[in-house]
């Protein structure tokens, strides 16, 4: 009986994690270093399960410890090791050490993965120590397998080991690795020189390194977030430059950005983050083309962009860059002239610098500071304008009034109302036409009361100044509206301008081709200010794709559905689109529609080439029995016709000849035709596999056999060693016949063909050796190709099927055939193939370390 495990019943134990950036660099040294330390201070301490992997140092720190007796599993006939969680539930220590966080377990036990072992032990307060590599974290698997090209399939949930208690990266230098690899300190004598010469090569160690660095940061960094948050603590704290560099689309923003650059790059670890500031009315606001030009140039530094959506520009800035804990925030001067900061006073740079607090804002100089010009007159007149409006046609007047009284005398009327003139076409700069309607009406009535004789009365003595006065009015007022309408026309060119850039960048993306619909949905939802874009299938309802935005949802969210092509709908929430907004939206729907045409004209593409492929194929393979079928067959039809001619004596020994002659030429025929037929069956796929546990010495010993040349000077090499292959084996004989073949026709004379294997994690790679000329880097891909002889002018021997029928078969069977070079002239064709799944249980390397 296990020990009660239920909620509460006892203190959680505390988890130490012990992460490698990559195997052989003394994890279980450094646990088993820890345990000696715990065990010195009076802990109780056992050994739960341990991988020491022969490793002579490692062993020698078991010595003192107590060690848990293991379980004994069977599984397909073979018994393999466990560790006993019901044992260590029932001893209780302080302490257990468990190795190979990512551990499969065999069948039978009580958990399938290792960590879910550990987290018993873990409920029932008991403290665990336990090792894992970054190549096994769950989020950086498909990375690793693209680094290494070895895909690993030992996994545990980052949030496993992101929830530890203590995580102690355990790393070292690529080189200092090696050559502990190459002193015999990680594995055996006969696998260093494949693992040097493939997953331990320096830039995959490098890789991982980096890999492992950059998540425990990340982990760090959590950790500091969490920390900040649970005490209230809204400051920046400036433990990691991140510099936050403004765009506006504007031209200055190359030079900005570089400048942002070269700050981050002046402190380890900067960060750079670009973002710009979009109005929540959507198009209206930068060129998008140049916003588009601008990420690229930060992506290709190194930073990376963000889009936030805010009519208060510096505070939304702000906003941003506490919430990354940013240190600096770049931003470029203004682009305004003196007379416009005069006339709309501090701008957002300023702003910014008011409220930054404890963030340096930087204010860079760039060759178009202070060249813009007056106040754009195209944007749509905000509340606070308008009452600005009507207000200065209340005072305006008023104050020229005063201004002009004390130059009686001096002016005429016709001056004195030109003033006037001028005052009511700046009202309607600012407010538009109605605030230049009230502005006129008080003008005219003051012009008249002090300006026109008699004063101080509202009576017109001659009736040229009543004209003057009528005249004034009219003017007045079609001058302001002149004016109201030229500012809107003006709105309506800016907004036709950025929707035609934005249309201009959604064409450029739809040309561009792969990923063009995320592409344009993550476009459309920034464009017009959106929560979310969701792009569905309207007659099956499914999701074809998505943008969201980050933040919480607007609480009066609105959803707009958009026809998408015959069969899409585009279906947008978030604030309501005016209708101009909404004629655009139907261009951008009418570009998704083309790049799901040019999807599916794509996917169509595909699936005709494989048909091109293989009536090539049948050309080919037609050629081949035209030609190189007939060899062997007429030299065996010429054998057997002289043997049963009636007119000819032959003596024993030709009578053997020909015999011979026969006998060579049909086991030709008959592996030219297997050839033949097996790539014809892989091309169509109608290949059928038996995949069963294959053991490596019995396929060669078969394939040798059928080799042309039974005494053929092939020597395998401790084949016996390795564990069985999950393969089909009559397939596998042919793979080994043809690469082993195709070896002895390129071997150094006197020279043998070395057949070696190697086993790592779940892999097996045989490598067929030979001394010969070797294969050029640009011809190792041409080798595999059908009806390739490189450097062959002999067509009696083949046709060039048998490396491209291997590879075929080796890739059917889940592995891989490739082209190494030999270490002092020759080739090395590396076979690789799944081992069995009973040998991989059976023998797991460290934490499934692979090399």
């Amino acid at each position: 009986m296990s020990p009660d495990l239920s909620p509460g019943s006892v203190r959680r134990g505390q988890l130490r994690v012990y992460l490698g950036s990559a195997p052989g660099v003394g994890k279980t040294y450094r646990m088993l270093d820890e345990a000696h330390r715990r065990r010195d201070r009076g802990a109780d301490v056992v050994v739960a399960f341990i991988e020491c992997h022969g490793r002579r140092h490692t062993e020698n720190m078991l010595q003192g410890l107590d060690l848990v007796p293991r379980l004994t599993r069977s599984y397909r006939g073979t018994d393999f090791p466990e560790m006993d969680l019901d044992a260590i539930l029932a001893r209780r220590p302080n302490v257990a050490l468990v190795d190979e966080l990512a551990h499969t377990n065999i069948p039978g036990g009580r958990n399938a993965k290792r960590w879910q072992d550990v987290e018993d032990l873990l409920a029932a307060g008991i403290d665990v120590i336990t090792t894992v590599n970054v190549q096994h974290l769950e989020s950086l698997n498909d990375v690793v397998q693209k680094i290494t090209g070895i895909p690993q399939r030992e996994t545990v949930p980052d949030e496993v080991v992101r929830r530890a208690d203590q995580i102690e990266l355990v790393d070292m230098a690529p080189q200092a690795l090696r050559r502990r690899m190459a002193h015999g300190n990680v594995y055996k004598a006969e696998k260093v020189d494949a693992a040097l010469s493939n997953y331990f090569r320096v830039g995959n160690l490098t890789a991982l390194r980096e890999l492992a660095l950059l998540w425990v940061a990340g982990r760090v960094d959590e950790g500091l977030r969490d920390y900040r948050a649970s005490h209230n603590i809204d400051r920046v704290w400036e433990t990691r430059e991140r510099v936050v560099v403004a765009l506006t689309g504007g031209p200055e923003g190359e030079t900005i950005i570089r400048r942002a650059a070269r700050i981050a790059d002046r402190t380890a670890g900067g960060e750079l983050l670009a973002v710009h500031v979009t109005r929540s009315d959507g198009l209206a606001g930068a060129s998008p083309g140049a916003l588009a030009e601008q990420r690229q140039l930060v992506e290709s530094l190194g930073g990376s962009y963000h889009v936030v959506v805010g009519d208060d520009i510096p505070s939304a800035l702000l906003a941003f860059a506490r919430a990354h804990d940013a240190t600096q925030l770049v931003l470029g001067t203004s682009r305004r002239g003196r007379l416009n900061r005069f006339l709309t006073g501090p701008g957002n740079g300023q702003t910014t610098v008011d409220l930054s607090e404890d963030i340096d804002v930087h204010m860079v100089t760039h060759e178009f500071t202070g060249r813009g010009r007056l106040p754009a007159l195209g944007r749509r007149h905000s509340p606070r304008r308008t009452v600005a409006g009507y207000t200065a046609g209340l005072l305006l007047p008023v104050l020229l009034t005063v201004v002009l009284s004390q130059l009686t005398g001096s002016l005429n009327l016709t001056t004195d109302a030109l003033i006037f003139q001028l005052g009511v076409v700046a009202v309607a700069l600012l407010g538009g036409a109605t605030s230049a309607l009230l502005a006129s009406l008080v003008a005219s009535l003051l012009l008249n009361y002090y300006f026109i004789p008699p004063v101080h009365t509202f009576t017109i003595a001659e009736p040229n100044n009543a004209i003057a006065l009528v005249v004034f009015a009219a003017v007045a007022l079609t001058v302001s509206t002149v004016v109201d309408r030229a500012t809107k026309l003006t709105a309506r060119a800016a907004r036709a301008t950025a929707e035609a850039e934005t249309l201009s960048t959604l064409a450029g993306s739809v040309l561009r081709g792969a990923d063009a619909v995320p592409a344009l949905l993550e476009k459309t939802r920034t464009a017009f200010a959106l929560d979310s874009v969701a792009l569905l299938d309207r007659t099956t309802g499914d999701t074809l794709g998505r943008s969201d935005a980050d933040g919480d949802p607007a609480p009066d969210r609105t959803v707009t559905e958009v026809p998408v092509g015959p069969a899409g709908l585009l279906v947008l929430a978030g604030r309501r689109l005016p209708a101009a907004d909404q004629r655009v939206l139907t261009a951008f729907a009418a570009h998704i529609a083309a790049a799901l045409e040019r999807d599916r004209l794509a996917t169509v593409a595909a699936e005709i080439e494989p048909i091109k492929a293989a009536d090539r194929m049948r050309t080919a393979l037609l050629a081949a029995v035209s030609h190189d079928l007939r060899t062997p067959l007429a030299a065996a039809l010429a054998a057997v016709g002289s043997l049963r001619s009636p007119d000819v004596e032959f003596a024993p020994e030709d009578q053997a000849e020909l015999l011979d002659m026969a006998d060579e030429s049909l086991v030709k025929l008959t592996r030219l035709v297997d050839n033949l037929l097996d790539m014809s069956r892989l091309q169509a796929g109608a290949l059928t596999l038996h995949l069963e546990s294959t053991p490596l010495d019995e396929v060669l010993r078969r394939a040798m056999d059928s080799l042309a040349r039974p005494d053929a000077p092939v020597q395998p090499l401790d084949l016996d060693t390795v564990p069985p292959v999950l393969a089909d084996a009559p397939l596998l004989e042919r793979v080994l016949a043809n690469v082993i073949t195709n070896a002895l026709r390129y071997n150094a004379p006197g020279a043998p063909v070395l057949v070696a294997a190697s086993h790592h994690l779940e892999r097996v790679e045989i490598r067929v050796i030979d001394r010969g000329p070797g294969i050029a880097p640009e011809d190792r891909d041409r080798v595999f190709l059908p009806f390739q002889r490189l450097g062959d002018t002999d067509n009696t021997t083949g046709v060039g099927l048998g490396l491209a029928l291997s590879r075929g078969l080796a890739e059917a069977m889940g592995g891989s055939l490739e082209v190494e070079d030999t270490p002092g002239g020759g080739t090395t064709m590396l076979l690789t193939l799944p081992a069995s799944p009973a040998s991989g249980a059976a023998e797991s390397t460290e934490g499934g370390e692979t090399a």
